[in-house]
C-alpha cells in the first residue's frame, strides 16, 4: 500500500478564506489528501482563529477537483448531536463527490465546554462516541430512524440527500480499550503519535477493516511541522504557535480555555519545542521525524505546518520539494 501525504487545514491559526486559498495550492503541489482541524477556539491567542470547519470544508470541496478530505476531527457528542454530523457529513461527501472521510473522535475540553454541557470521563466520553457512530451509521442508511441509547435519542429522522458511495468513517484512538471499541465500527484509524502497536492492535481486533498490504483499512498519522529558511526564526514562530503541543494528549484533551494552554505551557522552552518538531530548512530532518509513521504501519501521514506567516512560502517553495522527499523515502 503506497504512503499518502496529506496537508492540514489547520483552523485554529488561518482564516477561512485563507485556508480555501491553502486547499487549493495544496491540491496544486501535489498533496494526496487534506484534513480539518474542527475547532471552536484556537489552542492559544497567539493563534488567533476558529472559522467553522464545515462552511470551510464546503467550499474547500468546490474549490479542488483531486484531493481527498476528511475531519480530523470531529467530536459528535456535544457540541454536534451525531444527527447533524450524519446530515453535514453526508451532504459534504456529494458536494466533494466521493472525496471525504468522516473523522471522529472524543473531543477535547476546549471546544466541547461552550455548550454548556460539562466535560465527562474518558469512560463517558467513548461511550457517547460509541452511541454517535452507531447513530450515524443508521442514519447512512437511508432508512426512517428512531433510537433510545443512554446518552442520544433520535426521534424519526431521516437523511434526504445522501451520497451513493456513501461515507467511510475514520475513527481517533489512543489504547487497546478505543481499539476494542472502535475498531469493528470503523474504516479507518486515526492518531497522533507514530504507535506501530496501535495499527497491530486494530489488526487483531475482530471485524476490523485490516490496515496495510492489502487491506482496505487505512491509519491517518499527524506530524507538525516548521518549515522556514531561517532556523532560529522557525523554531521562535513553532514556540509561539505550538508550545501547547509539548503537555501531550492526556493533557490536552482536558484544559478548558486557551489561558489555561497559556499557563500549563508558560514554562516551554523553544528548544523543548523544537525537539519534538522539526524547525528550519532541512527537509531531510522532516523527513526522518515523519519516517516514523511509515515505519509504524501508518499509510498516510498529514504534515502541519506550523503557523500562517510561512503558510504561503511553505507551499511556494518548500512542499513540493518535500513531497519528492518524501516519497521517494517512503514505501
Amino acid at each position: 500500500m503506497t504512503t499518502r501525504f496529506g496537508y492540514t487545514l489547520m483552523t485554529e491559526q488561518s482564516g477561512p478564506r485563507q485556508l480555501v486559498s491553502y486547499a487549493q495550492d495544496a491540491e496544486r503541489v501535489g498533496f494526496d489528501f487534506e484534513v480539518s482541524s474542527d475547532h471552536f477556539s484556537p489552542w492559544l491567542t497567539e493563534q488567533g482563529h476558529a472559522p467553522y470547519a464545515w462552511t470551510v470544508l464546503g467550499a474547500v470541496a468546490q474549490a479542488t477537483e483531486r484531493v481527498d478530505l476528511m475531519t480530523y476531527v470531529t467530536c459528535p457528542t456535544l457540541r454536534y448531536h451525531p444527527a447533524v454530523v450524519a446530515q453535514k457529513a453526508a451532504t459534504l461527501q456529494i458536494l466533494a463527490e466521493g472525496r471525504f472521510v468522516l473523522g471522529l473522535g472524543s473531543g477535547e475540553n476546549l471546544n466541547e465546554h461552550v455548550v454548556g454541557q460539562g466535560w465527562p470521563a474518558v469512560g463517558v466520553r467513548q461511550e457517547m462516541l460509541l452511541e454517535a457512530i452507531e447513530i450515524i451509521r443508521a442514519l447512512h442508511g437511508g432508512e426512517l430512524v428512531d433510537y433510545r441509547g443512554v446518552h442520544f435519542d433520535v426521534e424519526s429522522a431521516r437523511i434526504w440527500d445522501l451520497p451513493d458511495e456513501g461515507v467511510d468513517l475514520a475513527v481517533a484512538v489512543s489504547g487497546d480499550r478505543s481499539i476494542e471499541r472502535f475498531a469493528p465500527l470503523a474504516d479507518h484509524l486515526v492518531a497522533v503519535e507514530p504507535d506501530g502497536s496501535l495499527v497491530e492492535s486494530w489488526n487483531a481486533v475482530d471485524g476490523a477493516p485490516r490496515i496495510g498490504g492489502d487491506g482496505p483499512g487505512r491509519a491517518v498519522g499527524q506530524i507538525p511541522i516548521c518549515w522556514g529558511p531561517d532556523a532560529d526564526e522557525a523554531k521562535a514562530l513553532a514556540h509561539e504557535q505550538f508550545r501547547w503541543f509539548a503537555g501531550g494528549w492526556k493533557v490536552n484533551a482536558d484544559l478548558p480555555t486557551p489561558a489555561g494552554f497559556a499557563g500549563a505551557s508558560q514554562f516551554v522552552r523553544p528548544d523543548d519545542v523544537a525537539d519534538q518538531i522539526p524547525c528550519g530548512p532541512d527537509l531531510d530532518a522532516i523527513v526522518e521525524a515523519a519516517s516514523a509513521f511509515w515505519e509504524a504501519g501508518f499509510t498516510d501521514v498529514a504534515l502541519v505546518q506550523v503557523g500562517d506567516r510561512l503558510q504561503q512560502r511553505f507551499l511556494d517553495e518548500a512542499a513540493g520539494p518535500l513531497l519528492e522527499k518524501l516519497r521517494a523515502a517512503a514505501p
